[in-house]
């Protein structure tokens, strides 16, 4: 049963769905500043079978926004994905190898890949078993550029 307006009544509307003015928001670049980060989020997840989540999260490991079809805490994989971007740029630096630039767990039934975007933040992604790591690799490289193109031009909004 639909009101004319095409609204559920309140008592009829599933606990898990967002307010109507939630989706407007979401769906206007203006309420929504960060809809093209979302978008850039929910795009490599449709993209690449097997990715559950994407977050993007600073590198002191507090969340900034996040894409999940998973029952993962994004707020856990941001704090994991800055402790493994942690080890792996002390790893670099003790190696002579270099800037950050990604670093992949395996395990047996998923994999975490994280990549930095620009200096301050990481992208997080989250696969099941059955994830191409190497077709992510390739489908998330071009996304970290525009998403760092696009927190600088957040951050510079900012100022």
């Amino acid at each position: 049963m639909t009101m004319p307006d095409g609204v559920q009544p309140p008592r009829l509307t599933p606990r898990h769905a967002a307010p109507v003015t939630a989706r407007v928001a979401q769906s206007d670049p203006v309420l929504d500043p960060q809809r093209p980060l979302r978008q850039e989020l929910a795009g490599l997840r449709h993209q690449v079978a097997g990715v559950t989540s994407c977050i993007i999260a600073g590198v002191d490991g507090l969340l900034v926004l996040f894409d999940s079809r998973s029952n993962h805490e994004p707020h856990d994989v941001a704090a994991m994905a800055a402790a493994a971007h942690g080890i792996s740029r002390t790893c670099g630096s003790a190696l002579n190898q270099g800037l950050f630039q990604e670093v992949t767990i395996r395990n047996q039934n998923g994999c975490l890949a994280v990549y930095g975007v620009g200096e301050l933040s990481l992208l997080a992604v989250v696969g099941d078993g059955s994830v191409n790591v190497a077709r992510l690799h390739l489908e998330a490289r071009p996304v970290i550029g525009r998403l760092a193109a696009l927190l600088e031009n957040n951050y510079n909004h900012l100022r």
